[in-house]
């Protein structure tokens, strides 16, 4: 299984148990945001999103 999280230079998000949530939250720490025209979720060019195998 995985985690999810969205990590910026200056911050990092909590680790999530699916990709949806860890979108979700990436607007709290300035990682990106879902466009609400299309639903697609955008990530900033300096942010980047981490996956680990869940033990």
């Amino acid at each position: 299984m995985e985690m999810y999280r969205c990590v910026t230079p200056r911050r990092a998000g909590k680790w999530y148990p699916d990709i949806s949530a860890a979108q979700r939250q990436a607007c709290a720490i300035g990682a990106g945001f879902v466009d609400p025209r299309n639903g697609r979720f955008v990530l900033y060019r300096e942010a980047k999103l981490e996956v680990q195998d869940r033990i």
